[in-house]
């Protein structure tokens, strides 16, 4: 298995259901493209690693625009 392939394991649908974005507690959408879950609100997307979400704000992308 190659490093690309374990970063792009499958999002846990149950698991998005319970999720939160950290800084607004708002929604999260998951992102099958980029492989990260998105939070509108707070302007972020947290990636996803292993099927595992990384919910640091500091290991989050800002979004553009």
């Amino acid at each position: 298995m190659s490093h690309s392939d374990a970063n792009s394991a499958p999002l846990d649908p149950k698991l998005l259901e319970i999720l939160v974005c950290p800084v607004t507690k708002g929604p999260l959408r998951y992102d099958r493209a980029t492989n990260e879950l998105v939070s509108e609100q707070a302007g972020l997307a947290y990636p996803v690693r292993d099927g595992i979400p990384i919910m640091l704000p500091g290991e989050a992308r800002k979004l553009e625009g």
